[in-house]
């Protein structure tokens, strides 16, 4: 019996795959991040931090809701829309209920949606726009309690383990890194774009 050629499904169109400084977000000498050069531990931690704060919006830079708001692939619920929520979730969990001792209200999710950060990230702009004030929001709310904190040896409760500021700051940049990869992909997916 011979075999039969089966041809491959026919593939969605992709945007095509480019690099080059003329396709980067912003010209080198406009990025606002910093180059490192930070010197004690402090400076250190915050800088990355920022550093990886400011690459996570410029990676969503310039999308309209749709862009926002697609999927990556199936049968994954990842957008950068979701990862805007998911993210002001983290700072919300880490900073106010961690290390400020609050008693919070999860944005997005809930007992019946535990991925409710991932689930409701639909194409409407007004959901785009209410993620992103709330990420600002609990991000400056992040800054303000480090600013105000004498050493990062501050100490929250998490499942009631004690855990140090520092900890928290550096697992925050573990977080940012790891989104920002997912980010890279999925904004190149978008539009073709590189992240930067």
């Amino acid at each position: 019996m011979a075999d039969t050629f089966e041809p491959e499904p026919a593939k969605q169109a992709q945007p095509e795959r480019s690099f080059g400084w003329w396709d980067m977000f912003l010209d080198p000498d406009e990025d606002p991040r910093s180059e490192g050069g930070f010197v004690g531990e402090r400076a250190t931690i915050l800088g990355y931090l920022r550093d990886q704060r400011l690459t996570f919006e410029m990676k969503c830079a310039g999308l309209d809701a749709e862009g926002m708001a697609r999927r990556s692939v199936e049968p994954s619920n990842l957008s950068l829309l979701g990862l805007v929520r998911h993210l002001a979730g983290v700072e919300q969990v880490w900073f106010r209920r961690v290390m400020a001792g609050e008693d919070i209200t999860r944005h997005y999710r809930t007992p019946e949606d535990p991925n409710g950060d991932f689930n409701g990230a639909v194409p409407d702009p007004k959901v785009v726009a209410q993620a992103w004030d709330t990420w600002r929001t609990e991000v400056a709310f992040a800054e303000r309690f480090v600013e105000q904190a004498p050493d990062l040896g501050v100490t929250g409760t998490d499942d009631g383990e004690p855990i140090e500021l520092r900890e928290v700051l550096v697992h925050m940049i573990e977080e940012y890194a790891r989104h920002n990869g997912h980010a890279d992909f999925l904004r190149e997916r978008i539009d073709g774009r590189v992240g930067q």
